[in-house]
């Protein structure tokens, strides 16, 4: 039987998760992160492009045909054989990777951004890494997100349009949704697809549920249907964080209790060997330095393991996670600077983001706005009012930044920012 007590718990509980986007600096840094990451993996490998993805792969357009026809997998670059069709491909994705990045048409480039990911690496799905695993699935996580709340171009663009009407919306947005299902409706007729019923399926209710957002919100802005929509994204956005959430702590899990089962790991000798393999050593001298002290190669070995394993238990208590955190953050960068795996490191440090403290980045974005505003006096610029075009811009310096909810086995009181953000750590 519920008490009057439990059923206020509940109430605020459906409150919140159906009122308010959880973590909007935590879901703005993930798109940064990963929008960033695979924008520079595509920048370095531009040489390299044709024979890792195009005509020229070792895992040839026949071939991969074949195991996508089998599989379903999604690829734009089955569509046509083309050099033009790849370069096109190609570009298309480098262009929706930083524009993800910096926040603009936020919607409609996290599904440019799905598209590219998965043309590229099921094109050649040999070519990938660990840190290709996770952005793939980031970049399909990122499609059910409110990301662009903060620190982004569309969150300058929505308070600069604060208090004007409405209707005189910019024509940019639905002229992008009528060429995206022009080519959705072109796909689905010509069944390139693929075979299996969902994607299409998954496609066509992002494209109508956006068509449905943009009309509901230009012409009944303040009706019931508005606020039912909201109330649908935000569910989905703070379902797809948990998910974040939970696939990061798996990812570590999962690496973890592996490592355990290894006899170098448990020896304490696993380090040794990769700092030993030309592959993996773009320092010889720093790697050779570090393999010859068999003490410290023993305690980063035996560190790896128990900060991966202890990773998801931590998150009941704030401090000891945020001190793991700051530890796994370092590992990474290690990774990239001895082993020569950067954006591996890079996408590993993106989803780490989704558990930083709301505090440290409010803290964080103001110290990069002042840092641009520095900049532009010195060049002799007079900066403009902040807003949301730069990192950091719509942190609200001097807001209450909130605690750490749902990393505690308690509920944290619910806070907000300046912006009106609810924050989470």
């Amino acid at each position: 039987m519920s008490t009057p007590g439990s059923d206020r718990t509940l109430a605020r509980g459906i409150q919140r998760i159906t009122a308010v986007s959880l973590g909007p600096y935590q879901s703005a840094v993930i798109r940064i992160g990963f929008a960033g990451t695979y924008l520079l993996f595509l920048l370095r490998e531009i040489p390299h492009r044709h024979e890792m993805y195009g005509p020229d792969a070792p895992w040839r357009w026949d071939m991969a045909h074949q195991l996508i026809s089998g599989n379903q997998a999604f690829t734009t670059l089955m569509w046509s054989d083309s050099a033009v069709w790849f370069e096109i491909v190609y570009a298309l994705a480098l262009v929706a990777a930083a524009l993800l990045m910096v926040g603009w048409h936020t919607r409609a480039m996290s599904v440019l951004f799905m598209a590219g990911v998965l043309s590229l690496q099921n094109r050649s799905i040999f070519m990938g890494d660990g840190g290709d695993n996770v952005i793939h699935l980031m970049a399909i996580y990122l499609v059910l997100t409110r990301c662009g709340q903060v620190w982004s171009l569309d969150a300058r663009r929505a308070r600069r349009s604060a208090g004007g009407d409405p209707r005189r919306g910019g024509v940019v947005g639905p002229l992008l949704w009528v060429v995206l299902g022009a080519v959705l409706c072109g796909a689905t007729v010509t069944g390139s697809l693929g075979g299996t019923t969902w994607l299409p399926v998954f496609f066509w209710i992002l494209w109508i549920g956006h068509g449905v957002w943009w009309a509901v919100n230009r012409y009944a802005p303040d009706s019931e249907p508005r606020t039912l929509l909201d109330v649908i994204a935000n569910l989905a956005h703070n379902a797809t964080l948990v998910v974040i959430m939970a696939e990061v702590c798996l990812i570590y899990a999962t690496a973890g209790w592996y490592k355990i089962q290894g006899s170098r790991w448990q020896d304490g000798t696993a380090l040794y060997y990769p700092l030993n393999l030309d592959y993996f050593t773009p320092w010889p001298g720093l790697s050779d330095l570090l393999a010859s002290s068999g003490v410290m190669v023993m305690v980063l070995t035996y560190a790896t393991v128990v900060v991966q394993v202890a990773f998801p238990f931590t998150l009941f208590n704030r401090r000891v996670k945020n001190v793991l955190l700051v530890v796994m953050i370092c590992e990474h960068a290690g990774i990239a600077l001895l082993l020569g795996l950067p954006f591996f490191s890079m996408a590993m440090i993106a989803a780490d983001a989704v558990f930083l403290p709301t505090v440290f980045l409010v803290w964080l974005g103001g110290k990069t706005v002042l840092g641009r505003d520095l900049l532009l006096q010195r060049r002799g610029k007079v900066p403009g009012p902040r807003d949301g075009a730069g990192v950091g811009a719509d942190v609200g310096v001097g807001a209450d930044a909130g605690a750490d909810a749902g990393a505690e086995g308690r509920e944290a009181p619910q806070r907000r920012d300046g912006e009106g953000h609810t924050l989470v750590g």
